[in-house]
């Protein structure tokens, strides 16, 4: 196949069936990899959709002081149990008078933080555990898998309960907690990639020019490393979320008067048969946000993959209207 230059440096296949294409103008360089995979993300309509569920919340959460119409700790006994629609009281009041937007929103920003903040936490530590473990290898690998298996055989939840159980119920010892048990898979994650990354040409190239060790960790392997990682902590919001609910449910968690969702399904199923609707609500806002970060991870995920095949919706869409109007 012939390829001729034109003057501004376009080059156009002659022969190419179909007609003439112009490709790559020359010393334009392809799309870099997290170009690609933000193209691959944004015609995905599910990830944008949680994306934009997702932002959402992280507005809300942000700016709950000022969207939030009262004041969430505040208790009227004279408006108790108001039902939804109530002028001034969109979703109503709970058994305390206190406005349920209001807590609702407020909710937000708790859970928010926690699951951020988990996942954040979770990923640096087993970030570095697995890259020391999968880059030097040897006594250094046994002694951190070792540990891992350790501490994958402890069951999580127990394990949350019983130390904010002896510690207290505190927002800075659930976060602890909860980043201890979950760094242990992706320091598996990064170690699997190191085992197969530091066997690389461009990582002996790197030794042989003399690159210290901690150089050729941050600025080749990680860096290489970097896509599944961020599809997995981007999975891991919504698994803290989920146990941070869960354990404020259990009253272990986030303790009155800052509130949650998950202290507030607690709360809420004290009155299951006079009022449904106050569990309802936290329990949706849960649900849409772990589904959001679920979409939003798939998204990430199928983004990074080069083997993923490009999906048409509307077109199988059309086709399927198409063969069901026969």
């Amino acid at each position: 196949m012939s390829q001729v230059q034109l003057q501004d440096d376009t080059v156009v296949e002659t022969n190419r069936p179909g007609g003439h294409l112009p490709t790559n103008p020359v010393g334009q360089k392809p799309p870099g990899l997290f170009a690609t995979a933000g193209k691959k993300f944004m015609r995905n309509p599910y990830a944008v959709g949680g994306l934009i569920v997702l932002l959402f919340f992280i507005g809300i959460a942000v700016f709950a002081d000022w969207v939030a119409p009262h004041d969430p700790a505040k208790v009227d006994f004279m408006i108790t149990n108001l039902p939804p629609g109530t002028e001034g009281h969109v979703l109503g009041t709970d058994e305390l008078g206190r406005d349920i937007l209001s807590r609702l929103i407020h909710s937000s920003r708790v859970s928010m933080l926690v699951g951020f903040s988990v996942a954040f936490a979770a990923v640096v530590i087993g970030t570095l555990i697995g890259a020391i473990s999968g880059y030097f290898g040897g006594w250094i690998d046994t002694c951190f898998m070792r540990l891992v298996d350790v501490m994958n055989s402890i069951p999580s939840l127990f394990f949350n309960i019983l130390v904010l159980a002896l510690f207290g119920a505190e927002f800075i010892y659930m976060i602890l907690i909860l980043s201890l048990t979950s760094w242990t898979s992706v320091a598996r994650l990064v170690r699997g990639q190191f085992l197969q990354l530091r066997e690389m040409q461009y990582v002996e190239a790197a030794r042989a020019i003399g690159v210290s060790h901690w150089g050729i960790i941050t600025r080749h392997l990680v860096r290489n490393a970097m896509a599944p990682i961020i599809v997995y902590a981007t999975l891991m919001v919504g698994s803290a979320i989920l146990s941070e609910s869960g354990l404020s449910y259990l009253g272990l968690g986030i303790q009155p008067p800052e509130t949650s969702w998950g202290l507030m399904l607690s709360k809420a199923q004290e009155f299951m048969l006079v009022d449904p609707l106050q569990a309802l609500y936290p329990g949706l806002c849960i649900l849409l946000v772990v589904l959001a970060v679920n979409f939003v991870g798939d998204g990430i995920r199928d983004a990074f993959d080069p083997r993923k095949k490009k999906k048409n919706p509307k077109r199988r869409l059309n086709k399927w209207i198409a063969t069901s109007s026969k």
